[in-house]
This record gives structure tokens, sequence and C-alpha cells, in this order.
């Protein structure tokens, strides 16, 4: 853990927070109790395993279609004002308290939920050295220790680094990610959770699944903060 994260986690507990979405005072919490409320919550009877709002919580047309390589997805939130404040916040500017305050959140939803290990989704190397950290193991660090899960922090690893997702078509998206990681690890007959912050398409977290089902992985699931809702 480098001196900047320690640092910042220290400071966190020991001296009083504001708010990351209205700037009131929060005490220890980095978002305050009004701004919690009105965080943009994803239905729950969406489609089960991309998350997508549905009618009945039964799978959506897209993914009966062509199902891909994960099994189900939990997401937290709707990516809309103000989670892409905060899911900013953490990944381009350091508030790292973020990543702790998603975790809780998260393994709420998450109780009573079994896997076997937690993979929190890879960042290049190139993008680990330029960010200094990494959102996804960030969140997923506290969250496997709040539901007593193992966490495989260097399971995986990310070979490419392409064009930010947001900036890309579906098609090339898919294109853009495939072979993109490596395991090292071997978890078969595992039951395996991903940890990340955003799912967009979906892309990077169905080759992530499929890397991790080559190498023995029975059950993939996507644990998110937050699901983008439109394109």
């Amino acid at each position: 853990m480098s001196i900047y994260r320690t640092t910042i986690r220290a400071l966190a507990h020991l001296l009083p927070q504001d708010c990351y979405v209205c700037g009131g005072p929060t005490g220890s919490l980095p978002v305050c109790a009004a701004c919690a409320a009105g965080l943009p919550p994803l239905e729950r009877a969406g489609c089960p395993v991309c998350a997508l709002p549905g009618i009945d919580g039964s799978p959506c047309g897209a993914c009966l279609a062509e199902p891909p390589h994960f099994d189900a997805t939990t997401a937290l939130y709707a990516y809309a004002f103000p989670v892409d404040r905060l899911v900013h916040g953490l990944k381009y500017r350091g508030r790292l308290p973020l990543a702790a305050y998603f975790a809780v959140a998260l393994a709420k939803r998450l109780s009573g939920t079994a896997a076997d290990f937690v993979v929190p989704l890879p960042l290049h190397p190139a993008r680990m050295k330029q960010r200094g950290f990494n959102q996804a193991q960030e969140i997923a660090r506290p969250l496997s220790r709040a539901l007593g899960l193992a966490l495989l922090p260097d399971a995986c690893l990310r070979r490419t680094d392409g064009a930010a997702q947001a900036s890309l078509p579906l098609k090339a998206r898919r294109q853009s990610v495939h072979d993109a990681f490596e395991c090292t690890v071997d978890l078969s007959g595992a039951s395996v959770a991903i940890v990340d912050d955003v799912m967009t398409t979906g892309a990077t977290l169905d080759e992530l699944a499929r890397t991790l089902k080559r190498h023995g992985a029975k059950r993939v699931s996507n644990w998110v903060v937050a699901r983008t809702l439109h394109d």
C-alpha cells in the first residue's frame, strides 16, 4: 500500500469530512444522509444477468439471445447524477474514502450471497502507474472483508489497454477487450465475483468472465457500484 493511500485513509478517520455531493458536513462519512437518500437506485426486478431494468426479474431478450460469459450482475445504482460525480471523485480525484463507502453499500445488498473468490477488475500496468491505484481493488478489499470472502487481487492481469470503452460502439468495445486478460490461478469449480465501479455495456466484464471460465470457474457474477442505462 502506498504512503499516499495510507495517509488518505488515516486522515479520513481523523478529520471531519464534507459531503462529496453537496459540500455539507457529514462527520466521518463521505456522503451526507440527505444526498445518500437521493442516490438513484437500480431496480432489483431487472434482468438478473446484466442488471438492465426489466419487468418481472426475468432475463432480458439480449441475454437470452446471446448469453454472456458471466451468469449474474448485482448493481447498486443507475449511473446518473450524483452517482457519476462520486465515481469520478474516486477514480480521477483519488477520493479513496468513497471506495469504502461503496463497499459498505454493496455488502448490505449482497448479504447472504455466496462466492468462493472476489476478483477486482484489473487495470493495465500503464493505467495503474498513471492513476496510482485500482478503484476496483479499493472497493473489493473492504467488500471481501465485510462478506468474509477470499480476495484474489493478483489472480488476473490486464495485457492490453485499449481506448476508453465509453468512446466506442458495442462491436468495437468487444474487439478492443478481446484477449485483454490473463489468469494466473486454477479456479476449477469455483464461484467467482468480479468487482468494478461501473458497468457500461458489459463487454469488459464479459471478457474477464470468459477468461475466468477458461481457467475453471463454474460461475461468474459481477458486483458493481453503478450500471449505465443508456448507451
